[in-house]
C-alpha cells in the first residue's frame, strides 16, 4: 500500500544524508518533496501542513543541526511524528461492562463489516473469548446468509435472524441468548447503505442506545482514501465511535486514511485487514506502520507471526534434527507449512529491516504456487521415501510427479535442492549452530 510513499521518502532521505551537513535551505527543500509525497498518498491536507511544521520545528533546532550524523536525525523525527500522528501507540478493544458485551460494527455497504465480523470472532477466540455473531442488517438477506456460513466454518455460533425481524429486536434477543449460551461477546454486524442518510444512523441509534455497547467499531474500506476519514467524522458526530477498522490495507490504496484518521477525527484505527483469509486481521500499530513505510521493516509483527505459526513442541524437535542433520523431506514440509502460516513470502521479507529497500526485492516476484507444488510432491511419497530420500529411483519419481500433478523435473529439482540444503546443515554443524532461530529452516 505505501510502496509509493515509501519509495519517495527513501528519495528525500538520501539526498538529505548526502549532506555532510544540513542547512535551513536542505531542509526546507527536502520538506517539500515530503509536502508532496504525503499529498499524493491522498493524506488530508490539514494533516500534511501539520505534519510538516512539526517535522521542521524540530529539524530546525540543535537536535539536528549540531548533529554527527544530521540526515539520520531527520529519518528519526520522521518516524516519531508518523508515530504520533497515526496515535502513538495501540489502543485495544474495550471489552468492559457485564457480560456479554457488546461490540458494535458500523459502516457503508461493501466496506467489509460481515467479513470483519468473522476475523474478530476468530481474533476475539484467540484471545479466550467466546463471541457471538448477530446478524442484524434485515435489508441484505444475503449478509445473514454470509453471517451464517461464516460461524459454521469458524464453529462460532450466530444469533437466528431474519429479515422479517426490526433490528433492534434481534440484537436484544441476541443478547438473551448468548447469556444462555455461555458467550461473552456479543459482534453485532449492522446494515449499512450506500452513502449516510438519517433512516441508517436514526436506526443504528436505537440499537445503540438498547445495546450500549462497550466499543462501536466503524468498518472503513482503506482504498476510498479522504472519503474514509469523512465517512468516520460522520458517524462518529451521531454514535461517537470508539475506534475504527480500515479493511483492504493490502489493497492499491496510496494510504492517506491511514494516515489521516487519528489526526481528524481524534478516533484511532484499531485493526486493519491485510488479507480475504479470516485470519487476516491485525491489531494496529502505528510505531511499526511507520516504521515499515520508512522501510526499517517491523520485526515485532514478524515475532508475534512467527510466535502464532511455529509450534514450540515441534520447533525444539525440529532443533534438535537439524543438530543431528537428520532433517527428512517430512521435516522440511512441516517447516514449509508453518512458514506459509505467517502471511506470504514477499509480506515477511519486507518486515525484515531494510530488506524493503532492496531493489531485487521489489522487483521480485514470489510464485506462493510454488508451494503448494512442493507440498503435493512430499505429499505424493510413502512415508519411507520421505524419511529416506535416497531409495527414490528413477520410478518412484515418475508414480511421484503422476501422482501429485507434477513433471519429473519438478519431484528433481526439489530433490536436488533438499539434498543441497542437507549438505549446508553438516557444514554449519560443524561450525556450530549458535544463533540460529529455534525452529526455523536456514533457506
Amino acid at each position: 500500500m505505501f510502496e509509493n510513499l515509501s519509495d519517495k521518502l527513501d528519495s528525500v532521505f538520501r539526498k538529505l544524508k548526502g549532506h555532510g551537513k544540513l542547512s535551513e535551505s536542505n531542509i526546507e527543500e527536502g520538506l517539500k518533496e515530503v509536502r508532496m509525497a504525503l499529498l499524493e498518498a491522498d493524506v488530508h491536507y490539514r494533516v500534511a501542513k501539520k505534519f510538516i511544521a512539526a517535522v521542521k520545528e524540530r529539524a530546525l533546532g540543535q537536535e539536528v543541526l549540531a548533529s554527527l550524523t544530521p540526515g539520520q536525525q531527520v529519518i528519526k523525527i520522521v518516524n516519531q511524528e508518523l508515530t504520533e500522528l497515526m496515535g502513538s501507540s495501540h489502543e485495544d478493544l474495550n471489552l468492559s461492562g457485564p457480560s456479554p458485551v457488546a461490540l458494535m460494527l458500523v459502516g457503508l455497504q461493501g466496506s467489509g463489516k460481515t467479513t470483519t465480523a468473522g476475523k474478530l470472532a476468530v481474533f476475539l477466540r484467540n484471545k479466550g473469548r467466546k463471541p457471538y455473531l448477530v446478524p442484524a442488517d434485515v435489508y441484505r438477506p444475503a449478509a445473514i446468509d454470509q453471517l451464517t456460513k461464516l460461524g459454521s466454518q469458524l464453529d462460532v455460533p450466530v444469533f437466528s435472524s431474519s429479515v422479517a425481524m426490526d433490528p433492534v429486536q434481534i440484537c436484544r434477543e441476541a443478547k438473551t441468548a448468548a447469556h444462555r449460551l455461555g458467550c461473552d461477546t456479543l459482534l453485532l454486524d449492522t446494515a449499512g447503505r450506500l452513502h449516510i442518510d438519517e433512516e441508517l444512523m436514526d436506526e443504528l441509534s436505537r440499537i445503540n442506545n438498547e445495546l450500549k455497547p462497550s466499543d462501536i467499531l466503524l468498518v472503513a474500506d482503506a482504498m476510498t482514501g479522504q472519503d474514509a476519514v469523512n465517512i468516520a467524522q460522520s458517524f462518529d458526530e451521531t454514535l461517537d465511535i470508539g475506534g475504527v477498522v480500515l479493511t483492504k490495507m493490502d489493497g492499491d490504496a496510496r494510504g492517506g486514511a491511514a494516515l489521516s484518521i487519528k489526526s481528524i477525527t481524534g478516533k484511532p484505527i484499531k485493526f486493519i485487514g491485510v488479507g480475504e483469509k479470516l485470519n487476516e486481521l491485525e491489531p494496529f500499530h502505528p510505531d511499526r506502520l511507520a516504521s515499515n513505510i520508512l522501510g526499517m521493516g517491523d520485526v515485532l509483527t514478524l515475532i508475534e507471526k512467527a510466535q502464532d505459526a511455529v509450534d514450540e513442541k515441534k520447533a525444539a524437535e525440529l532443533e534438535k534434527k537439524l543438530r543431528k542433520s537428520q532433517f527428512t523431506l517430512e521435516d522440511f514440509r512441516d517447516q514449509m507449512v508453518q512458514i506459509r502460516k505467517m502471511g506470504s513470502l514477499g509480506d515477511i521479507m519486507k518486515m525484515i529491516p531494510g530488506m524493503g529497500k532492496l531493489k531485487q526485492l521489489k522487483n521480485m516476484d514470489v510464485d506462493e504456487t510454488e508451494f503448494v507444488r512442493i507440498e503435493a510432491i512430499i505429499n505424493s511419497m510413502t512415508p519411507r521415501e520421505r524419511q529416506r530420500h535416497t531409495i527414490i529411483n528413477g520410478s518412484r519419481r515418475r508414480r511421484i510427479a503422476k501422482g501429485s500433478g507434477t513433471r519429473v523435473q519438478d519431484v528433481n529439482r526439489l530433490l536436488k535442492n533438499y539434498t543441497q540444503m542437507l549438505k549446508m546443515l553438516k557444514k554449519i554443524n560443524k561450525g556450530g549452530m549458535h544463533g540460529m532461530p529455534q525452529g526455523m529452516l536456514p533457506f
